[in-house]
Parts: C-alpha cells; structure tokens; sequence
C-alpha cells in the first residue's frame, strides 16, 4: 500500500469522524502530503509525454524567432539562436519538458489544490472560486495567445536594434525565458477585467465609478494593443484591441448590474437611502440591556442572554 492511499483513507475516516469536514493541524499537513504527492506524480506524468514530443514543442516554440530569422536574412543581418555552454542544452531541454508537462497537468494539480482548499470555504465562497476558475482559464489562454501571435512583431522590434555589421547571437535559454515571461504578462493582462468584476462583487469597486474614467481604459487597452503590435499599422493594432475592448466592456456591464442588484436588496432591507460611511439608525425603544451589546460573527441572530460568558453585566 503506498503512501498516497494511506493519507487517502485517513484523510476520510477523519472526515466520517467529523461530518463538518474540520481536521486537526496534523490532519491538515497529512492531506497536504497527499495532495502534493499526487500532484507531483501528475507533473512528473505530463513531463514524461512532453519529452516523448519535445521536438515538435520546440519547434512551435522557435517559430515566431524563425520568422524575424528570415526576415534578417533577408536583409543582410545574422541572427541565430545559440547555445554556448555544456550543460545549456540539457537545461534547456529540461525546462521546456517541465514547463509543458506543469501545462499537461494543470487540470489535474489544480484539481488536487481545489480539494485540499474546499473544506475550508463556505458555500458562497465556493461559488466565487468556481466562477473565477471558470472564466479565468479562457482569459489567460486568450492573452498567451495573442502574445504568441504577436511575439514576431516584439522580436522584430528588439532585434531591429542591431547595428549593421554586427552578429546578434542570442542563447536559447534567454530566448525561452523572453518568451515565457511576455506569455505570461499578457495571461495575467486578460485577467485584470475579471479581478474588476471580484472586487466589485467583494464591494470595494463600484461599477460607476470605473465607468467614469473610461478614457483611460480605452487608453491602456491602446497601449497595450501597441505593445503587442509594434508596427505603424493601426489596422493589425486595433485587431488586437478590439477583443480586449469587449472583454473590458464585459466586466464593467457585469458590474453594473451587480451593482443595480445591491442597491435593490439595500432598498428592500431600508437602508437604500444610507451611504457607505453612515450608521443605520438605532431602534427607538431599547427592550433588553443585550440588545446593545455586538453580536457575534458566527451568530446570525444575533446575541442571546447566553451568547457572551465574559462575566460582563
């Protein structure tokens, strides 16, 4: 029996013991040992598929610096990728295979950390999680995409600064972690319309007021797009833009609306007319001392005459 299934079926006896799904700290660091060794085996798995196909992932990984190859050829300048160490070439073979195989496994890691963060949120914050999990995978391989598209056109640029006569020899290793990093930036860049919309619906950003400053979200998108097209076409840059656009457009319609809906519910409760920084007013009759007293937060009641045992009269 291997370590894994052992820390499995302690793992539900504890919780067949405790039906709220509340461990121990030495509970806890067992599932975290399970989990983590699962995930592990996931990513070990997926990098031993991506050694089996390494060449052709390789080649798609080349294929925007091939580009601004032929085009520097064309123009009479050298540009290569090289490798100048003994151990660069296992390095870099062993970062392409790791990197892809985190990518193969993803579903199944992520999945492992779900489980290992479920028990602690609430029904709501469960809700949250799968939303976010839900629109944030589309966005961040939209913006990997548009980087990879868009990498011949940053390269192009970068290397457009090469004097003439001069050699530019770029090592692949440094070549692959530009590419990773400029990936990565535009993954995290799709995603900031989405963490709008998490801090609208937690309450610390209005819809409205983002909506005010549309300019400069127009201008950012702009910015970006040009970014990503560093050409004097504004056609191709626009192209990039525009999906952008509709995804920020997206975010604050959603807002909005969760916005309309909380004013609603504040109506119906009677404090629609009442602004973040105002206190709700106090009843007119005070029944019991304990009405004045704070409720607890895990009391949604309110207290009782049992609810404090401070000793305080």
């Amino acid at each position: 029996m291997v370590a894994g299934e052992v820390g499995a079926r302690r793992t539900r006896s504890a919780r067949r013991v405790n039906p709220d799904g509340s461990m121990t700290l030495l509970e806890h660091l067992k599932e975290f040992q399970v989990r983590l060794f699962r995930a592990v085996i996931a990513i070990a798995v997926g990098s031993l598929i991506a050694y089996r196909f390494y060449d052709p992932i390789f080649a798609a990984i080349r294929r925007p610096f091939d580009d601004v190859v032929n085009q520097a050829r064309a123009e009479g300048k050298t540009v290569e990728l090289v490798i100048s160490g003994v151990t660069d070439a296992f390095t870099l073979q062993l970062q392409i295979v790791l990197v892809s195989g985190l990518i193969l496994s993803a579903p199944f890691w992520l999945y492992q950390l779900w489980r290992f963060l479920a028990p602690g949120l609430n029904s709501n914050e469960r809700r949250w999680a799968y939303g976010f999990a839900f629109a944030a995978t589309p966005l961040f391989v939209f913006g990997c995409a548009v980087a990879y598209v868009a990498m011949p056109n940053l390269l192009s640029i970068m290397l457009g600064f090469t004097p003439d006569n001069v050699a530019n020899l770029i090592n692949v290793n440094e070549y692959l972690g530009f590419i990773l990093q400029i990936m990565l930036f535009f993954g995290i860049g799709a995603l900031i319309p989405l963490i709008f919309v998490m801090l609208n619906f937690a309450g610390i950003l209005d819809g409205r007021r983002l909506l005010r400053h549309w300019r400069w979200l127009v201008i950012g998108v702009l910015t970006f797009a040009a970014v990503a097209t560093p050409t004097p076409d504004p056609f191709t840059m626009m192209l990039v833009a525009l999906p952008f656009m509709v995804i920020v457009a997206v975010a604050i319609a959603i807002m909005l609306l969760n916005d309309s809906r909380r004013a609603r519910r504040a109506a119906r409760a009677g404090f629609g007319d009442l602004s973040d920084d105002e206190a709700s007013p106090l009843p007119e009759r005070i029944e019991h001392p304990d009405d004045l007293r704070p409720s607890r937060l895990d009391d949604p009641d309110g207290p009782g005459p049992d609810a404090f045992d401070d000793g305080i009269t």
